[in-house]
């Protein structure tokens, strides 16, 4: 994208953020994503109506683990995370030491330490997720804090899809545009 175009596009995207609220209460809402667990880039968030496996949500965390995620300088407090859906009710998730398996498969391995060496929580046993539970997983990221760390959450705390606006899938600074960030692993169901 050439710089005039970026300019052309800023000014665009900035006239219409002040001029959208004078025709009505806009219902668009967007999030950037720095962190390398889905594509970095820009987000909308769509209503949450139906979640399905493979979908990114937009996830509030619950207030232990947003502490914890706030202690750690992982993800300020009131910050949603964005994670893929790994797994609904009805489906059996196993974490027998470090893999996380799921539909026969294993999706990820779990590491001991962060980063920064830290240790990191374990969630461990084999659960199938009841209704209304979901297992948050960026199985493509090996450093992603999600569920294989602290297990399934309430789909309560989904609070949108993220639908990619703009992004860089390969982590080479090229954004595209509604660009898929499909994770190369799929799930194929029970």
């Amino acid at each position: 994208m050439t710089a005039r175009r970026l300019t052309m596009l800023s000014m665009l995207a900035g006239t219409a953020l002040v001029v959208l609220p004078a025709f009505g209460k806009p219902d668009i809402r967007i999030i950037w994503n720095a962190s390398a667990s889905v594509p970095v880039g820009l987000y909308r968030i769509v209503p949450a109506d139906r979640i399905e496996v493979m979908d990114l949500a937009v996830v509030m965390p619950p207030d232990e683990l947003a502490d914890f995620l706030d202690e750690r300088g992982y993800l300020p407090r009131g910050v949603p995370l964005i994670k893929r859906v790994l797994a609904l009710g009805g489906t059996t998730v196993c974490r027998p030491g470090s893999a996380v398996i799921a539909y026969g498969a294993t999706y990820a391995e779990a590491r001991v330490r962060d980063t920064r060496g830290r240790p990191l929580p374990v969630w461990q046993g084999c659960r199938r997720l009841g209704d209304g539970e979901a297992f948050f997983m960026n199985w493509d990221s090996p450093d992603s804090f999600d569920s294989r760390y602290f297990g399934p959450l309430p789909l309560s705390t989904v609070v949108g899809r993220a639908i990619p606006l703009w992004t860089d899938d390969d982590g080479a600074g090229r954004f595209e545009w509604r660009a898929p960030t499909l994770p190369s692993n799929q799930p194929q169901g029970d």
